[in-house]
């Protein structure tokens, strides 16, 4: 009896791998980073996340949108990107068919449900060979050291509860000549956007610098940035204040 026993214990643990990977995203692709109590909290509100989807895809497609942004960014095949708070998979898979079987695409956000759903839209166009679903924290992308030739943060940054954190801990995944590229509207945090003072100023506490700015449609912007001399620690960060930007 007791030797079926172990033969039942060693085949559910054979399983559970597979099982677990059934969802189609990984729980975090690098160690824990430095963690959330280490940074200071932003001097501004924080927008609640409330939807995986920012306006419906056909409407972006007919204004153009993925495109114009990847020909902006000279996304071609062969590049590694992260697409940071990837939510419905809007850009994740247009990414995905950019980048080609050569380079791949990491689909990161905090909400598991979306993971989820975002797995189950990736299997079904053909792209699981391409994408990887990663379980992120709102300080901490998780993702591999120097595994990044392109970040991507599309409609989120107001939502992250601590963005010193996330940029931070973002560094490390970025090769040299990777960029961190943010989308957002020109509103408040609290009305769903940042204003492009505020995300300078924020980027440039952590040791960001922009290196380009376009106007997109709708009161939306693309701001990239590149990595330049930052604070030595988490601590030597200082928020930015109203008065800052």
């Amino acid at each position: 009896m007791r030797k079926i026993f172990v033969v039942l214990s060693l085949l559910l643990l054979s399983v559970m791998p597979a099982a677990a990977g059934a969802a189609g995203w990984q729980e975090g692709l690098a160690p824990p980073g430095v963690p959330a109590a280490a940074f200071p909290a932003p001097s501004r509100k924080v927008a609640g996340i409330v939807t995986d989807t920012w306006r419906d895809e056909q409407s972006r497609d007919q204004a153009g949108e993925a495109e114009r942004v990847m020909r902006l960014l000279d996304v071609k095949p062969g590049l590694d990107v992260a697409d940071v708070g990837a939510g419905s998979g809007y850009y994740t898979v247009r990414l995905a068919r950019r980048v080609g079987p050569q380079g791949h695409v990491f689909a990161e956000d905090v909400v598991p449900d979306y993971l989820d759903r975002l797995a189950r839209r990736v299997d079904a166009e053909g792209l699981a060979g391409s994408v990887t679903l990663v379980h992120g924290e709102p300080h901490d992308p998780r993702l591999a050291p120097r595994s990044l030739d392109l970040a991507l943060l599309v409609h989120m940054y107001h939502e992250v509860t601590q963005p010193y954190g996330l940029l931070w801990n973002l560094r490390p995944a970025l090769r040299p000549g990777a960029r961190v590229a943010v989308i957002d509207a020109r509103k408040e945090t609290a009305s769903h956007g940042t204003p492009p003072e505020l995300l300078r100023c924020e980027l440039a506490a952590v040791g960001y610098r922009q290196t380009a700015f376009y106007e997109l449609q709708e009161s939306t912007y693309l701001a990239v940035f590149e990595p330049a001399a930052g604070p030595a620690s988490p601590t030597a960060i200082r928020p930015c204040s109203a008065s800052q930007t």
